[in-house]
């Protein structure tokens, strides 16, 4: 049951016109734009060695949060989540297979991103073990948050927030401006995003080869239980 859901979840969000553009579209158009044409300074080396971390870190936000979120807030305000639950398939598992739905999605645009920056002369280095985990962190940390917007929020303050945060992290999060640019007090507030979090992990593993960041990872960490327990505390399925 969990199986045949999440192939149904996955087939639904792959269908809908805005969540490709969010999940696919935009990131791919970021990455070649910014790649090739000189409009941020992203520091001493090739654009797309710096960008390329940033917007895999964004693939993961706009599938696992904002995606979600929207698309779990429509369903919680047309029934369909009440009628899910009154169904053979448990609540658990229909969160599962939602899960599962978005780690299908990140595979797929996660294969297409790394295509598209080899294509533009990306060298990653480091071991995929920890980006891996650091994926894995980061998909939970923004689930945790986009399930407690989509279940606290009416559909429409939903559709609205999570968009909004979209484009404040992606100009704030280090994705495409480095958080050096940005005044010192406002990096020290900055770094503890998961965003940020996620896309400077990427970058030191990929760019540096460096082993697991474990600053990082404990910010992801840290994002991931607190959203995914205030998700299961305040989520509401009517």
């Amino acid at each position: 049951m969990i199986a045949a859901q999440a192939a149904l979840e996955t087939r639904m969000l792959l269908r809908n016109g805005e969540q490709l553009l969010l999940t696919v579209i935009i990131p791919s158009l970021l990455l070649v734009l910014f790649s090739t044409v000189d409009i941020v300074d992203t520091g001493e080396g090739r654009a797309v060695d710096f960008l390329a971390p940033g917007v895999l870190a964004l693939a993961v936000m706009s599938t696992a949060f904002t995606g979600q979120a929207i698309a779990t807030g429509f369903e919680r305000r047309y029934g369909v989540l009440k009628r899910l639950g009154a169904s053979p398939l448990p609540r658990w598992a229909l969160m599962a297979a939602k899960t599962l739905s978005v780690l299908v999605t990140e595979i797929l645009q996660i294969a297409l991103l790394t295509a598209i920056a080899l294509g533009l002369g990306w060298s990653p280095r480091g071991g995929p073990l920890e980006v891996a985990v650091l994926l894995v962190a980061g998909t939970a940390a923004f689930s945790g948050l986009g399930l407690l917007m989509a279940g606290t929020l009416r559909a429409e303050a939903t559709l609205a927030a999570a968009n909004l945060v979209f484009l404040l992290l992606l100009v704030g999060g280090g994705v495409i401006v480095p958080l050096d640019r940005f005044p010192e007090a406002a990096q020290a507030v900055l770094s503890l995003l998961p965003i940020s979090a996620l896309s400077d992990g990427l970058r030191d593993v990929l760019g540096n080869g460096a082993a697991m960041p474990w600053g990082e990872l404990g910010i992801l960490t840290g994002w991931a239980v607190l959203g995914l327990a205030a998700a299961a505390r305040f989520f509401r399925w009517e």
